[in-house]
């Protein structure tokens, strides 16, 4: 029971309600009709839709079989594997098998016997569908962990394939990159792609066995250390070039590319203790309906969305034929809290109509394409909600003052990103300039000019108030 409580505490901030309604029925002057909102799947157990591979053909076990050891007893190597007997087999369904508590079933490659030649495998999961992680991806290695590893994504089903991180004992000797760690990177490096020292050090065979891709950890940048803020996560999500991607994959591939060592050199002697073990590997998301559908169905062998929207495709990634009288739009997770759905429409449907906000838009109408322009720093379907660094205010205006890029000085506190309150003695936009007049004998030449501001504060300040000024 305290288990499942924990799981549960685990997963809840993923799993509440956020964009899993797609429709509802209203009325309006004009009749009844749908009101669309923007939604998208649940989270749940990726591994149990999943496609394994393992290469290059000959790394899995048993084929001759073949005895092996363990770090703990390394000259007792009475173990054997024997692809031909179920019971000594270990083939790569192991790895997301439901095992019995207490008992490990896993995947194991052949020993290092030809060593020095490197010991290289491939573990490639495929779904042939668009995925978005919601948590950490967990790969629970048995009889050590690798000392050098990489997690690789694909986007396009496996044509191309980019990094995703780096795994070694020493990130310089195996990479020529400093260590990193997942919790320790900001708003601006959230999607950067590091090599981490945490899981591949020895630890002991009946210790730490995970290595983990810290997906929360990234999310907590945005949204605090217990992911409540995801109000600030989804607008990140939308709103920073490239983040959202970063967390989308169809693939991924894991290159092991050195066995555990026990904490000592490679000992050529006995070389039946250096293989590859993994038990579990556990990838937590939702299929990627462009927020255009709140459930996903496994048919035909592949993951479904079950597309809203007037929309139709794996994906919902294309309008339904007769209701493309405007582009296919993504939905999007802004405004808050409902979003906009950017629903395909019919001709002659209300959507031509539109009704954009007479103020956040540039004019009152949809344009050709079927959507509202909006003015600078204005966001939504209707062109009445605002972006990032920027607040409502009759209009969208920049932020005067935030908690990131334009601090208010001295002392100074910011007042709803408009403007900053300066202590007795100060002024200025941000309170950067003494208000010291010419009499008061304690002033000085100094006193009377700007602080000092780092000159990309003075940049971005010069830029924001310009974009005031223009608007």
């Amino acid at each position: 029971m305290l288990h499942l409580a924990a799981f549960l505490l685990h997963y809840l901030p993923l799993a509440m309600g956020h964009y899993d309604i797609c429709k509802s029925w209203v009325t309006t002057d004009d009749g009844p009709s749908w009101e669309f909102y923007a939604c998208q799947p649940k989270a749940m157990r990726m591994k149990d839709y999943v496609t394994v591979r393992v290469d290059p053909s000959g790394i899995t076990c048993g084929d001759p079989p073949e005895r092996f050891c363990t770090h703990e007893n390394p000259y007792l190597c009475s173990d054997e594997c024997d692809a031909s007997n179920p019971d000594l087999a270990h083939p790569p369904k192991l790895m997301f098998d439901r095992e019995d508590e207490g008992l490990a079933t896993y995947w194991q490659s052949v020993t290092w016997s030809r060593y020095p030649e490197p010991l290289l495998a491939n573990i490639t999961l495929s779904w042939n569908k668009s995925i978005e992680l919601t948590d950490d991806i967990v790969v629970t290695f048995e009889y050590g962990r690798p000392t050098i590893m990489m997690l690789e994504k694909s986007l396009d089903n496996g044509r191309t394939w980019h990094p995703y991180q780096y795994y070694a004992d020493d990130c310089m000797e195996a990479f020529g990159m400093t260590a990193r760690r997942g919790r320790d990177l900001s708003t601006t490096s959230a999607n950067r792609v590091i090599c981490t020292e945490e899981y591949s050090r020895w630890a002991g065979s009946k210790k730490e066995k995970n290595v983990r891709f810290e997906v929360r950890d990234r999310f907590a940048i945005f949204a605090g250390q217990d992911l409540r803020n995801m109000d600030n996560l989804y607008t990140r999500l939308e709103s920073a070039k490239g983040l959202k991607d970063f967390f989308t994959v169809t693939d991924l591939r894991m290159r092991l590319l050195r066995p555990a060592l026990g904490g000592t050199y490679v000992q050529r002697e006995n070389l039946y203790k250096y293989f590859y073990a993994v038990s579990n590997i556990e990838v937590t998301g939702r299929c990627k309906c462009n927020l255009h559908a709140n459930l996903c169905s496994f048919k035909e062998g592949s993951l479904q969305c079950e597309c809203e929207h007037n929309t139709t495709g794996q994906d919902c990634g294309k309008c339904k034929k007769n209701f493309r009288t405007r582009s296919w739009r993504a939905g999007s997770y802004l405004p808050l809290p409902n979003g906009s759905p950017n629903a395909c429409a019919a001709a002659g449907s209300a959507f031509g109509k539109c009704n954009c906000n007479q103020i956040g838009s540039m004019h009152d109408r949809c344009n050709e394409t079927g959507y509202c322009e909006c003015r600078e720093g204005a966001t939504g379907s209707k062109c009445d909600d605002c972006l990032p660094n920027y607040y409502w205010r009759q209009g969208c205006f920049p932020n005067v003052c935030d908690e990131e890029l334009l601090i208010c000085q001295n002392g100074g506190t910011c007042y709803q990103n408009q403007r900053c309150i300066c202590p007795a003695g100060y002024k200025g936009v941000l309170c950067e300039q003494s208000k010291c007049d010419s009499d008061n004998k304690a002033c000085n030449s100094a006193s009377s000019t700007y602080l000092s501001l780092t000159p990309f504060l003075i940049g971005a300040l010069i830029l924001k108030l310009g974009r005031l000024v223009d608007f």
